[in-house]
């Protein structure tokens, strides 16, 4: 279960796709959306992230900012942006962290793949709190972006 709204967010330390470090913390007091996904190149992975890519206007007149987060290698996630002109950060957790931190983690993928990211998505407050939370029930399934947009607009 990912983590309940309520819950202070974990911290993180990962590496974007201009080998950068991002934390948490670059983004106190302000609201952030964490995308998290499987694996980049995947159909339901592509969706996820261009839904956000053409939403994120609305996100920004809200004051949120979004970042996504796979356990890509940061090389991978740099081409899997540029092809899809993807205008935000996307995060690699390669080391697989952040994803067990934040419950994230799905043990069993398909074909005998193990360890990514679950689809979901959490909404960190300007006080570092969880103020929403979802993961899907299947990874072939996508993130509910009504009810995401919901929650941020009742920050």
């Amino acid at each position: 279960m990912a983590l309940p709204a309520g819950t202070k967010a974990p911290d993180f330390q990962l590496t974007n796709t201009d080998r950068k470090e991002i934390t948490l913390r670059d983004f106190e007091g302000r609201i952030l959306v964490i995308q998290f996904f499987p694996a980049a190149f995947t159909s339901v992975c592509t969706q996820q992230l261009c839904t956000n890519r053409d939403d994120l206007s609305f996100y920004n007149d809200l004051g949120a900012s979004v970042v996504g987060i796979s356990v890509d290698m940061p090389y991978s996630l740099k081409v899997f942006k540029e092809q899809n002109n993807i205008n935000y950060n996307l995060l690699s957790d390669f080391n697989k962290k952040t994803i067990h931190e934040y419950e994230m983690y799905h043990c069993n993928f398909a074909f005998g793949m193990k360890g990514v990211a679950k689809r979901g998505v959490a909404v960190v407050d300007g006080n570092g709190n969880i103020a929403y939370s979802e993961e899907t029930v299947r990874p072939g399934v996508q993130v509910n972006f009504q009810a995401l947009k919901e929650a941020l607009k009742n920050l």
